[in-house]
């Protein structure tokens, strides 16, 4: 079993597979014997894939979308990888949605949208996650899972909107949650 902290534990069996060379390992996650990677999410909130991040705890952490439907669009990511949304559990399910009203609060303030939106997909990346963002007008909500690679971010504008969200985070009294 992999040393991983009790946050992170997962239930189920790693394996890493080291290819032959020596060179980076890939770690598949068993449970009811599926193979399958580590999420994208989970290897953001791991450090090996860059994020702009608003706000980290013990449960959950909050980044912004690199293909963002406005500026500010954040994502709300337990660190616990669950598929499905109804699969967490209440407690956690209760606290994505404070987290993701603060972050909303932030949004509001810092982009001055008509509204605030927000929404719960999960076709798109297999780790239970909510959308938040600002929504200036009437817009459609893209649900299907985008096959291509997403095109480069630009950082620099996501750096800058992640710095409005985390400025209001700290006005509204989330400073010990306000990811640096």
């Amino acid at each position: 079993m992999l040393d991983r902290p009790a946050s992170r534990q997962r239930t189920g069996t790693a394996y890493l597979n080291r290819a032959a060379s020596g060179g980076a390992a890939t770690l598949y996650w068993s449970r009811k014997e599926e193979r399958r990677l580590a999420t994208v999410f989970t290897r953001i909130i791991d450090g090996e894939v860059p994020a702009c991040f608003v706000w980290r705890d013990p449960s959950c952490v909050a980044f912004l979308n690199i293909t963002p439907l406005a500026p500010g669009h954040t994502l709300v990511v337990p660190k616990e990888e669950t598929g499905h949304w109804i699969d967490l559990g209440p407690e956690l399910a209760a606290h994505l949605m404070s987290v993701s009203q603060a972050i909303g609060k932030a949004i509001q303030e810092s982009f001055e949208p008509e509204k605030v939106g927000l929404a719960i997909a999960g076709l798109e990346i297999p780790h239970a996650h909510v959308h938040v963002w600002p929504i200036h007008g009437p817009m459609s909500f893209p649900i299907e899972p985008d096959e291509e690679d997403p095109p480069e971010p630009d950082w620099e504008k996501l750096e800058e909107a992640a710095d409005n969200i985390r400025r209001a985070l700290k006005d509204f009294g989330f400073q010990r949650h306000v990811a640096d």
